[in-house]
């Protein structure tokens, strides 16, 4: 069954990149008490994502957290080395926090995994953005399948 707005976020596991290495925190404890704007691409180094995804958040993270975001995260079913390098080569500073979801085992529990394997990519997450506030989802923005609109960072930026 799929997320919807109003479910509290599942119980799963990330690995966040900090500068001091990889640091596992539960989703539930991760949104707990704070707004976070959270989005989600099928894989780090991708074509859309890397051109478009993660840049827009980076670009847009002054304006988006001016209107009431704490922080905005970006999550992919990608290892934690991989994560790290995307947002350095990135420059995501402190604009956004990248959060590894190395097995796949949120996107499972909000269902809302993709199967890349034609593309050798193995089960991945959706194209999504999502706005959480204290671990229940306000808003929801599910890109149908090779889209990239909703999950954009201007357009999370106009329904804030």
């Amino acid at each position: 069954m799929t997320i919807q707005t109003g479910d509290r976020i599942p119980d799963a596991t990330f690995v966040k990149v900090t500068a001091e290495g990889p640091d596992q925190v539960s989703a539930p404890a991760y949104f707990a008490g704070r707004k976070v704007a959270l989005f989600s691409v099928p894989g780090a180094f991708t074509p859309t994502c890397s051109a478009k995804h993660l840049p827009g958040f980076v670009e847009k993270a002054d304006e988006i957290k001016a209107k009431g975001v704490d922080e905005i995260a970006c999550t992919a079913v990608n290892d934690f080395f991989v994560m790290k390098a995307w947002g350095d080569a990135n420059g995501v500073s402190d604009k956004v926090t990248m959060l590894a979801d190395g097995n796949g085992g949120f996107v499972e529990a909000l269902g809302l995994t993709l199967d890349g394997s034609a593309f050798g990519l193995g089960t991945r997450g959706q194209r999504f953005a999502m706005i959480v506030n204290d671990g229940v989802v306000e808003q929801l923005f599910v890109e149908a399948p090779g889209a990239f609109e909703v999950s954009s960072a201007e357009y999370v930026l106009s329904k804030l």
